[in-house]
């Protein structure tokens, strides 16, 4: 029992630490033409898929608290909420992204079975890699829209979108990029745990 907890907290702590080097690096942001492609929830996906909810949750807490952390000077839009409300600021980065990633762990530890196909394992895996990305972007805007909706700085983003609504104003603003984040996600979170979860789990 020791080992098998020391050995979850190794990998646990590889995955933090690979997300802290995707979030204090240019190797956590992908640039295509006008937009920058996040790759935080990657190392999401993978903890709650390969480590479980607590995984899920842990990885998810260190990608908020990031988010939040960079709100200090280092993203000029968090910036600007955190001097509307440090409060509100922090509920919009860390909880919303702590159940990006505990939420599907909880789906993937109900719904995987190991003697399945290897056609429905994909699907399992694809499939809980991609909701782990949605429910991010989802959480993420929902936040922003409860907690900042009405503030004269999101208001400037709904005029300069013509924006007649809370849902058009999230559909706008997540826009293309929204979509591409959540495909990258779901492609290399899909084939990195479907690679590694035999490995870790010592299952075929």
């Amino acid at each position: 029992m020791k080992n098998k907890n020391t050995l979850f907290l190794t990998q646990l702590a590889l995955l933090v630490a690979v997300a802290l080097v995707l979030a204090y690096t240019p190797l956590g942001y992908l640039n295509i033409g006008p937009l920058a492609v996040s790759f935080m929830m990657v190392p999401v996906a993978l903890g709650a898929v390969l480590l479980g909810p607590v995984g899920g949750a842990v990885l998810g807490t260190v990608f908020g608290l990031t988010s939040f952390a960079q709100c200090f000077g280092a993203a000029p839009f968090g910036a600007a909420l955190l001097a509307i409300s440090p409060i509100a600021t922090f509920m919009v980065c860390v909880p919303t992204r702590l159940l990006a990633g505990l939420l599907p762990a909880f789906l993937f530890k109900g719904i995987y079975k190991s003697d399945a196909p290897a056609l429905r394992k994909n699907i399992v895996f694809f499939g809980t890699c991609l909701l782990a990305a949605v429910l991010n972007t989802v959480f993420f805007m929902g936040g922003l829209v409860l907690c900042f909706y009405n503030t004269e700085y999101i208001q400037g983003f709904v005029a300069a979108l013509g924006a007649s609504n809370p849902f058009m104003f999230v559909a706008l603003f997540v826009g293309i990029q929204g979509v591409i984040e959540a495909l990258v996600c779901c492609v290399l979170s899909g084939i990195l745990t479907r690679v590694l979860y035999p490995i870790v789990h010592r299952v075929k």
